[in-house]
């Protein structure tokens, strides 16, 4: 919300992370754990020049954002609630750039983004949300890019692979599981109906590997996605949770590879 404000009008970017999941799962009687890292996709901020990129870089400044000193992709701050850091992560997807390369914004100072294929999936599939907050005691009301369904999963995919953090094999299981379309085949449905043949193409390394980390119960994504959901939901069973993300996975896989 203060980066939005301050940028002063609906920013290009596409979030991917932090409360995308919730909005892709509203209906769920389950709670998404949700997160303090908000990853957002910049490719269609790039495409609009340095003029939008330095517009972003004060925007995130502006709102008591600093970049970290060794990736500048990444951007840090302490909010008042119990001084919870926030990280506003930049990823983008370009052709000309090698993977998991920072790119550097031209008329920046400080601004970057880590390249991580794939994640430009979230920048073609794209929900505009109004979002209200009360800061200062003022009601304000933005509108914010986020990704749809389709995007999210196939760039959450991408990320996964390149990042091999627990978060994303969470999300990918709890978005597939308990999605407003209705389950893994829907949601692969829908990236089928989005992204056509570009969903078993391109994307098909990142979905094999998806499937490889949700093999068994005892690969990291099962494990990731139960001890997040125990810890949110004690009451839940824990072979239950890890053998309904397996199967969840290898449904969503087989829908989107076999086309």
């Amino acid at each position: 919300m203060r980066v939005v404000r301050h940028y002063g009008t609906r920013p290009e970017f596409v979030v991917i992370g932090g409360l995308v999941p919730e909005l892709l799962c509203s209906a769920s009687a389950l709670q998404h754990a949700g997160t303090t890292d908000i990853d957002v996709q910049v490719n269609l901020e790039i495409a609009r020049g340095s003029v939008n990129t330095k517009r972003l870089e004060t925007a995130l400044k502006n709102a008591e954002f600093v970049p970290d000193t060794e990736r500048r992709w990444r951007w840090r701050t302490v909010g008042s609630a119990a001084g919870t850091v926030v990280k506003f992560e930049l990823l983008a997807d370009l052709d000309d750039q090698p993977t998991e390369a920072t790119v550097l914004f031209n008329d920046c100072d400080e601004l970057g983004a880590v390249n991580l294929r794939g994640t430009g999936c979230a920048s073609m599939d794209i929900e505009t949300r109004q979002m209200s907050a009360r800061i200062g005691g003022v009601d304000h009301v933005v509108e914010v890019n986020v990704a749809g369904l389709a995007g999210f999963l196939l760039a959450k995919c991408a990320a996964a692979r390149a990042r091999r953090l627990p978060k994303d094999w969470y999300d990918m299981a709890f978005v597939l599981l308990h999605n407003d379309a209705g389950g893994p085949e829907a949601a692969a449905g829908a990236v089928l109906d989005r992204f056509g043949s570009q969903a078993s193409g391109a994307a098909r390394s990142a979905l094999d590997d998806l499937l490889a980390n949700f093999a068994d119960h005892l690969s990291q994504g099962p494990e990731a996605y139960a001890e997040q959901m125990l810890f949110d939901h004690p009451e839940l069973d824990a072979a239950e949770l890890r053998a309904d993300a397996i199967v969840a996975v290898a449904a969503f896989h087989q829908v989107v590879t076999q086309g």
